[in-house]
């Protein structure tokens, strides 16, 4: 046992949060997201499952020990929905929550096309598939520096 950690934090997702360095990209995704075919093309290589958790849950057990990147504009990229760029869901707007709460500051996010969403996730270091339904709970978080 250790002291001050998240309990939704598992072993090896610490371990692979250790073993990214600045710049690396985490995606954090909603059950529907194609984790597992995205997951094999990434450095980590697998699927980091947080199931029972929502993917504010996720992510503030996350980013309680993982730091954002301040040197890039927008260190959290989220997927577009199809056919209306500019809408946002649910999701959205309680990830964007998460984020600012934890960073203590308002955090300006990215957005990606579908597609390209899916390109960007497969250079991704890890892949965190959490147990939330969605839709368009898809993210990429970009790891800063302590």
């Amino acid at each position: 046992m250790l002291k001050g950690l998240d309990r939704a934090l598992s072993a090896e997702m610490l371990g692979m949060l250790m073993a990214m360095g600045h710049g690396d990209d985490l995606l954090i995704c909603d059950v529907n997201h194609p984790a597992a075919s995205i997951a094999r093309h990434t450095v980590h290589g697998r699927v980091i499952d947080m199931a029972g958790c929502d993917l504010g849950r996720a992510a503030e057990a996350i980013l309680s020990v993982m730091p954002l990147d301040t040197f890039v504009p927008s260190p959290v990229t989220r997927m577009t929905v199809v056919g209306d760029p500019d809408r946002l869901m649910p999701v959205h707007a309680r990830m964007q929550a998460v984020v600012d709460r934890a960073e203590g500051r308002p955090v300006p996010f990215a957005a990606l096309e579908r597609f390209a969403f899916y390109e960007a996730a497969r250079q991704a270091f890890a892949v965190v598939r959490t147990a939330d339904p969605g839709p368009y709970g898809c993210f990429i978080l970009r790891k800063g520096v302590v």
